[in-house]
Parts: structure tokens; sequence; C-alpha cells
């Protein structure tokens, strides 16, 4: 049973910083790119960032680019996003997520229908 179990969200001031975890069992992880996705209120699901299975690739929404940083410890079958000069807009439920669909240097696009599991979602608050 493949299970993906987010961790570290919390509140935090504007300009402060989180660190999220994303513990993976039940799956090859290395076969796996890793994602980040998050849920603001009243919005659809967007995507945050995402790994490549190599670990040498990673990508990012615009949003979050040159704040955020994902990294993956195959040893541990975990991800990591850490978030710094947070905002009050990076408010929501932060989804970890794993698909088998690209290959092991690259990713070619951030649908959320790439992806093949989801964790349940970890809250992430930042307040002005």
């Amino acid at each position: 049973q493949v299970q993906l179990v987010e961790s570290g969200g919390g509140l935090v001031q504007a300009g402060g910083s989180l660190r999220l975890s994303c513990a993976a069992s039940g799956l090859a992880f290395s076969s796996y790119t890793m994602g980040w996705f998050r849920q603001a209120p009243g919005k659809e699901r967007e995507f945050v960032a995402a790994i490549s299975r190599s670990g040498g690739n990673t990508y990012y929404a615009d949003s979050v680019k040159g704040r955020f940083t994902i990294s993956r410890d195959t040893a541990k079958n975990t991800v990591h996003l850490q978030m710094n000069s947070l905002k009050p807009v990076d408010t929501a439920v932060y989804y970890c997520a794993a698909s088998r669909k690209f290959p092991y240097y690259g990713i070619s696009s951030h649908l959320d229908s790439d992806y093949d599991y989801w964790g349940q979602g970890t809250q992430v608050t930042a307040s002005s």
C-alpha cells in the first residue's frame, strides 16, 4: 500500500520559513517523480514544484521561483520543500504527489493528473 505522509506545515509570519517533508512508503521511490501542489480556499489545486527521478532536475511555479527549493533523499524515501520568504498568498494546503509518468531525467508537464499517488496534505499559513 502506497503512502505519502506530509509534515512540517504550520503558522508563520510573512517573511518567515518552513520546511515541508513527505515520507513515502510502499513504492520504489527512485522510480517516481515527486511533486508538491497546493490548494488555497476557493481555488483550484496548483503546481508548486517537482523534482526528477534522478534528483538532478527541478521545476518551480513562477510564483515561488527563487523562494522555494525542492529536494529528495533517496536513502530515506523523503522529499522536502524548503519555503523561504513566505507571503500571505502562499497560504494553502500543500500536497505531496508521486508520478511514474516521466523518464529518469526530465519532467514534461506539471498537471495534477500526471500524478498517481497523493498525500493527505498539510496546512501552511503565512500571516501578514
